[in-house]
């Protein structure tokens, strides 16, 4: 099938093709006929799979400037009908195959996932879902807040576990003209203080930080969050896609915050909870609490990268930077068997090597061309953070 316009890449059924520049998508081709898996699966550079984000919609409610622009996404912008997502048992049966493959977290994404009707079956469709150890899985959701006030008990009682949330200002002015639809940051504020309540924690709030727009704030988001049970995460605004404008000087590097917020509230560094950890930890040396940096821009954290994501009508990508995805929706409703269906999600995950971030990096002098040779890779709003 061919990429939905304005959303990403060309999609293919399986993978050894070459993508427009003529580079290739991949140095393997996964076995068709490989032996289902119910051990970890490995890359080709020994990362295992332990993270599947899962986009369970196209839309949301806000046009931030980093991500769903309003010149692009605007009134008439054509989103996917509903027959063409991923419906909640496909999105089941995916996740279960992966959780055999390795998987041990599940992360909701968008768009705005709080948009899907019904998310709360969907949550407890895949709280059911156990390792081959038996362990409950780690269920988590991204969001911008918006629903969350309303939606956070059913939620926690439908077996989410914690969620993120999006907020990238304190000041009111400055979040409404982020998100671009005028929403005030009181109400995702009054969102977060619900989940808090309902118990979906520990809860990371994420501030995406752009020069010239945000970063005058990145102290005050600091001040206000010390001492509370939430954990802040400020994120370099990454160049993700291509319809956000991205430019390598409304970059603000993760040095520089800690820089700024050590200043005035002296920090120190702390230790990753787990391999493959986005955010480099800090806490406040008074002992009130901890903020992390991610710093995908400036240091990349390829080499333990454990994520796969899938977007909202069952398109694998191995790379948030991916140029090209791998359609299991279409294997799904063609019949396949659950082992088919392993087995080529082992495979593809088998054949990774991908390294954006440490190729961009490593061959670019300032990070500004892109190490995919003008390949168009695919929009944050399409598969999720």
């Amino acid at each position: 099938m061919s990429g939905v316009a304005g959303r990403g890449p060309e999609v293919r059924s399986f993978i050894g093709e070459t993508d427009a520049s003529g580079e290739p998508r991949s140095t393997a081709r996964p076995a068709p006929d490989a032996p289902a898996l119910d051990t970890p699966a490995f890359d080709a550079l020994h990362r295992p799979l332990r993270d599947l984000r899962i986009s369970v919609t196209d839309r949301c409610n806000f046009r931030c400037v980093y991500c769903m622009p309003k010149e692009i996404f605007g009134r008439d912008y054509a989103f996917l009908p509903r027959e063409e997502l991923l419906s909640f048992e496909e999105i089941t049966r995916l996740a279960r195959v992966a959780v055999a493959n390795g998987v041990e977290k599940i992360r909701l994404t968008g768009g705005e996932p709080l948009l899907r009707k019904g998310i709360e079956t969907l949550i407890g469709m895949l709280s059911v879902l156990k390792t081959p150890e038996g362990r409950p899985l780690d269920i988590a959701l991204t969001t911008n807040g918006s629903a969350l006030k309303h939606l956070a008990p059913a939620l926690k009682a439908a077996g989410l576990h914690r969620v993120t949330v999006s907020l990238d200002s304190l000041d009111d002015e400055t979040f409404r003209t982020m998100n671009d639809v005028r929403f005030p940051v009181q109400k995702v504020l009054d969102g977060i203080q619900a989940a808090h309540d309902a118990g979906l924690g520990p809860i990371k709030i994420n501030m995406v930080v752009k020069r010239g727009q945000n970063d005058a704030d990145v102290v005050a988001m600091a001040r206000y969050f010390k001492g509370t049970p939430f954990i802040l995460r400020f994120i370099e605004y990454m160049d993700v896609g291509a319809t956000n404008g991205w430019k390598l000087d409304e970059v603000v590097p993760s040095a520089e915050i800690i820089e700024r917020i050590d200043a005035e509230l002296p920090l120190e560094p702390m230790g990753a909870n787990y391999p493959g950890e986005t955010s480099a930890r800090w806490r406040y040396r008074d002992g009130g609490g901890e903020i992390g940096v991610i710093s995908s821009v400036t240091h990349a954290f390829c080499g333990d990268c454990t994520r796969a994501r899938v977007s909202v009508e069952g398109t694998l990508f191995t790379c948030l930077f991916a140029t090209a995805g791998h359609d299991l929706r279409a294997l799904m409703r063609g019949g396949c068997s659950d082992d088919e269906l392993s087995a080529r999600l082992a495979g593809i995950w088998r054949a990774r090597t991908d390294r954006y971030s440490e190729l961009r990096s490593t061959r670019t002098a300032g990070l500004t061309p892109s190490p995919t040779g003008g390949a168009r890779r695919i929009e944050m709003s399409y598969i999720g953070g």
